[in-house]
């Protein structure tokens, strides 16, 4: 799943740069989870489980780490002045550490430096759900105590303590080793700044297995702070609510509308799109066509 930017019929994204697979990493890890393309809200996830069993101070209880475990989401957003950066289903920013290593995938910090910076962790089974994150770059390492930790593009991924409310990035930058982690693994570029410059990868081939369904957002970045709704069938779909979709979180392919019955200006993505506004459909979404 990836943060589309498609700027006219049958773009393609660029490949995102494969999950890492190494001697750190759990065997077959990706096939280990259930991934979900939304986010925990749109795919009606269970109150008081998952990334939601977190306490308002930002702090996990010992006694809920099972039900915390049931599912995490990802989710490419904005918080602060980072831009995009992700963050978990309560909206708190995830972050990744510089004395970690990626290849092969290594996490360092246990013991007190674990509590302040809580590994994102999940078990076999677990639910992983996705809105403008590649599933291809999500993956998991075996933690020094066994636990299975998530990484993103090979990174392990992080909270911190310190965060308690969405939007806060107060780990940016802490000890020059902690950072925001990007959609890809990278550290998470500051607006008006430059971003960190990818190490070239082997180019992957792209997806494009046809979508069967799509999740709409009334906001941009997946915001669930604005209503969403399910679309899915085969052929031609008109949206329940057409003319309010400002972005859209999608596994595979599907052609977008400008008007009812696949009518109008029409545009080809392949996954998440973060902003519409990029590809011209900003609240103009009317239906959509899945083959």
């Amino acid at each position: 799943m990836a943060l589309a930017a498609c700027g006219a019929e049958n773009a393609v994204p660029a490949a995102a740069p494969p999950s890492a697979s190494s001697a750190g990493a759990a065997p077959n890890a990706d096939e280990s989870l259930s991934f979900l393309s939304g986010t925990a809200k749109s795919n009606n996830a269970e109150p008081k489980t998952g990334d939601w069993a977190t306490g308002s101070d930002g702090t996990l209880n010992t006694a809920k780490q099972d039900v915390a475990k049931k599912w995490v989401q990802l989710r490419a957003a904005e918080a602060g002045t980072l831009d995009p950066v992700v963050v978990n289903g309560a909206g708190l920013t995830l972050y990744r550490f510089d004395k970690d290593t990626a290849k092969p995938s290594k996490s360092t910090c246990n013991g007190e430096c674990a509590k302040t910076w809580p590994p994102v962790l999940v078990t076999p089974g677990s639910k992983v759900f996705l809105a403008g994150i590649k599933k291809a770059a999500v993956g998991t390492v075996k933690r020094d105590d066994g636990s299975l930790q998530i990484t993103i593009g090979g990174w392990p991924v992080y909270r911190f303590a310190k965060d308690t409310k969405p939007g806060q990035t107060q780990g940016q930058g802490v000890g020059g080793t902690w950072f925001g982690i990007a959609p890809t693994g990278q550290k998470a570029p500051e607006r008006n700044a430059p971003a960190e410059t990818a190490q070239p990868e082997q180019p992957a081939q792209p997806d494009l297995t046809p979508a069967t369904s799509a999740t709409l957002f009334d906001g941009k970045n997946f915001s669930d702070n604005e209503p969403s709704q399910g679309v899915a069938g085969k052929g031609c779909q008109n949206v329940p609510r057409p003319a309010v979709t400002s972005s859209i979180s999608v596994s595979g392919s599907l052609k977008l509308w400008t008007e009812k019955d696949c009518k109008g200006k029409s545009v080809v993505v392949n996954g998440d799109v973060a902003d519409l506004g990029s590809i011209g459909f900003d609240n103009a979404l009317r239906s959509v066509f899945f083959s």
